[in-house]
Order: C-alpha cells, then sequence, then structure tokens
C-alpha cells in the first residue's frame, strides 16, 4: 500500500513542479502540500487522471494556528472509489489572501466553502453563494478562530414585550467560581438526614461521605 502511495505522490509532483511543496503518508494515507495558486488545477488532475480518479470530494475544513505568518489551513479530502484511495491536500493561507473556489471542480464544495468562511472567515475566490451557512446573517466574527470568545459577544433571547427574538451583550450570571475536581464523595463534608445513624450502632462519630 505505501508503495501504491509513494508512487501517486511522485505522480502528482511530477505533474505539478513547484506547486507540490511538500507531501507524507501518515496511517496509510496520503497527504500534500499545495500552493493556493494551483489549487484548482490540482484538484481537476485529482479527479481526471486516470492515475488518479479522486471523483468524489468528502469533506473542505480549515485548521487554525494563530502563530503561523499564514494562520490558516485549508484541508481538502478526496476519495477514489474505482482505485479505492484516498488523498488529503493542504492549502496555507492568511486573512488577506483568497482561496481559489473548487466549485467549478467540485460543484459540491460550494458547501464546504460557505462553513470555511463562516466559522474562519476564510475567502474563497469565485464562490457563487458565500453566505454565512451555521450562524445568523448578522453574527458578528468567525467562531472557530483561536482567538474568538468562548462566551461570544453577543447572546440571543425571545423578549416577550417585543415579541421578537433580540440581541444582547453577553452577560455572566455569576463570578468566576473555582472548582477543587473532587468527586462528589471525596468533596462532601456535610452530614446528610440519616447518615448520623451509621455511626450509632459502633458508637462513634459519622463517617463522612465516601469513607464507609
Amino acid at each position: 500500500m505505501e508503495q501504491r502511495l509513494h508512487e501517486l505522490a511522485d505522480h502528482i509532483a511530477a505533474a505539478f513542479p513547484g506547486a507540490v511543496t511538500g507531501s507524507e503518508i501518515c496511517h496509510r494515507e496520503l497527504s500534500m502540500r499545495v500552493e493556493r495558486q494551483a489549487l484548482a488545477d490540482v484538484l481537476r488532475f485529482l479527479r481526471d487522471d486516470p492515475k488518479c480518479r479522486f471523483t468524489v470530494l468528502c469533506d473542505i475544513c480549515g485548521v487554525d494556528y494563530p502563530d503561523r505568518p499564514r494562520r490558516f489551513e485549508v484541508v481538502y479530502n478526496l476519495l477514489s472509489m474505482s482505485l479505492n484511495q484516498r488523498i488529503r491536500l493542504k492549502v496555507e493561507t492568511n486573512e488577506d489572501d483568497l482561496i481559489p473556489s473548487a466549485t467549478e471542480v467540485f460543484s459540491s464544495a460550494g458547501w464546504w466553502e460557505r462553513e470555511a468562511w463562516d466559522l474562519f472567515g476564510i475567502y474563497f475566490a469565485g464562490n457563487p453563494d458565500l453566505r454565512r451557512i451555521l450562524t445568523d446573517y448578522g453574527f458578528e466574527g468567525h467562531p472557530m478562530r483561536k482567538d474568538f470568545p468562548l462566551t461570544g459577544y453577543v447572546e440571543v433571547r425571545y423578549d416577550e414585550e417585543q415579541k421578537r427574538v433580540i440581541y444582547e451583550p453577553v452577560r455572566l450570571q455569576q463570578e468566576f467560581r473555582r472548582f477543587d475536581f473532587l468527586s462528589p464523595w471525596e468533596g462532601m463534608d456535610k452530614i446528610l438526614p440519616g447518615d448520623e445513624k451509621a455511626g450509632e450502632d459502633e458508637g462513634g462519630d459519622a463517617p463522612a461521605r465516601g469513607q464507609q
């Protein structure tokens, strides 16, 4: 299997000298890094070349690495049903650079690109319908970025007086709490009703919870 994957990697790299910047085989799957300008051509080659025939685009997703100069990585997972092989393409980009849309090669890419745009803010040039798909149309920011606060910026609720859904700034209803991470049995120091009887037969004090 690995020999076949090495041959496939060499075949793709030979077809796009300079555009393929690296490859690796992990868990019997081939991953290749591609320059974003050549992405559409590489995808078309993988779909149409008789030695590839990756005709199914399974997924497009984003990954955020804030410490990198190009913080985002767009990952394309493809499947060749006729050859029973998978391949993963990785493309690096940032907030300002545009990723060529894959919709002209795989029509299903439109949905995945909308999700990556919505959650990460990765812009795909040429996508005919690049709108939010999971968050609300008026949502601000991109919630899967590492610098997006876990609480978000606004909360949504239905207002009985206005008879509509309204947005409000997030308000934490309690102060920060410290947790001791003990189990309920170890952390309980209060004697519950009935526990005091456990030690009466022995003439001693009632045992603490978890020490019976």
